[in-house]
């Protein structure tokens, strides 16, 4: 298995740390935000899921999609701290099969309501980014797309070691790597690719 595949994931991880720091950040003082959703949103995203040469079945296929305030000057500042730390949401994804190994979800760009959530000016959300979730015995194959790549409709490739596969009794979230070059056996690799396309309401 590459280096790649078994460091802590550099944007993915930010994100989780984030929404796992959260109620710290605001501290006992700043009342977290009731979110709500956009009862009407429009910006609908297609994502799909296709696995590539991967050595065995998965046991469970479900995802993610992980949204964020963008306009920091609608947050107070934490009282502790200082610092702006902007609400983010994450919601589940279901992914349905289209094929043998194709797997297909719809997001919303726009689905978290923007509100004056802290009486200092409107907040505005957009989405940063969705995860399929590939589970294997204790290991998650979980391959990301992100807002840029979302928007642009494009499409990610993830590859991932037949090792990880195989060694699913120990429980793990493997993210891939984005070049073939970052395994030392470059035959025995699978890969799971997404792909976002704009589908008119």
């Amino acid at each position: 298995m590459s280096m790649t595949t078994m460091r802590q994931p550099l944007r993915g991880g930010i994100v989780l740390a984030l929404l796992s720091l959260i109620p710290y950040a605001y501290g006992a003082s700043m009342k977290q935000p009731d979110i709500k959703l956009n009862p009407n949103p429009r910006m609908r995203y297609e994502i799909t899921a296709t696995v590539t040469g991967a050595p065995g079945a998965f046991e469970r296929i479900d995802g993610s999609v992980d949204y964020k305030v963008f306009n920091g000057a609608c947050v107070p500042l934490t009282p502790v701290t200082g610092a702006t730390v902007e609400p983010q949401k994450r919601l589940p994804v279901v992914f349905e099969r289209d094929g043998e190994n194709t797997f297909k979800a719809v997001i919303y760009v726009d689905q978290i309501q923007d509100e004056d959530y802290f009486g200092l000016g409107v907040c505005h959300w957009s989405v940063v980014g969705a995860s399929a979730d590939f589970h294997h015995g204790e290991v998650n194959f979980s391959p990301a797309i992100y807002h840029d790549d979302i928007l642009g409709q494009k499409s990610v490739v993830r590859y991932f070691s037949e090792r990880s596969y195989e060694r699913a009794s120990r429980s793990r979230i493997d993210i891939g790597s984005p070049s073939k070059s970052d395994f030392n056996d470059a035959g025995a690799i699978f890969s799971i690719t997404l792909k976002a396309v704009e589908k008119l309401q």
